[in-house]
């Protein structure tokens, strides 16, 4: 995934130079949170990723944390990778989705959502929704440009 950084003027033109800037999704592969109900931190690795597709349930990409050595799972509908490539033309990736999965489940323990569940099926408007969420944090910040 790219995204468009200026990080200096041409010295020809004086307009912004825009060079491509490449998201390192690393930050929910393994992280801390604080579950709402204890009060206790519990640390969250990322561990396994299954493409799960079954003709009697939803098809999706299953990703499997482990919550303080607890096995945690996060569905992925496969609908959301269609949806996000005929919005913005880009794929989700496997890192990207992991990034998703990742940050869902930080959100979903620090506000309680489900406490102890063992699976955490999105929808594709919250996949989306994480998604987006996920991109902006990796967002190198805008720099302005001086104007003489």
């Amino acid at each position: 995934m790219f995204a468009i950084h200026h990080s200096s003027t041409s010295r020809a033109t004086g307009l912004p130079v825009c060079r491509p800037v490449r998201y390192s999704f690393l930050v929910y592969k393994d992280f801390h949170a604080v579950d709402r109900w204890t009060k206790k931190e519990v640390h969250c690795i990322y561990q396994a990723l299954i493409v799960a597709i079954a003709t009697r349930h939803a098809d999706a990409v299953d990703i499997k944390f482990l919550v303080d050595g607890r096995p945690v799972w996060v569905a992925l509908p496969c609908p959301a990778w269609v949806e996000y490539k005929n919005r913005e033309d880009k794929v989700i990736t496997d890192s990207l989705a992991i990034e998703i999965a990742g940050h869902y489940l930080k959100r979903a323990l620090e506000s309680g959502e489900g406490a102890g569940q063992e699976m955490y099926s999105l929808t594709v408007a919250q996949t989306l929704q994480h998604l987006e969420a996920v991109v902006a944090e990796q967002m190198p910040a805008p720099q302005t440009v001086a104007q003489s």
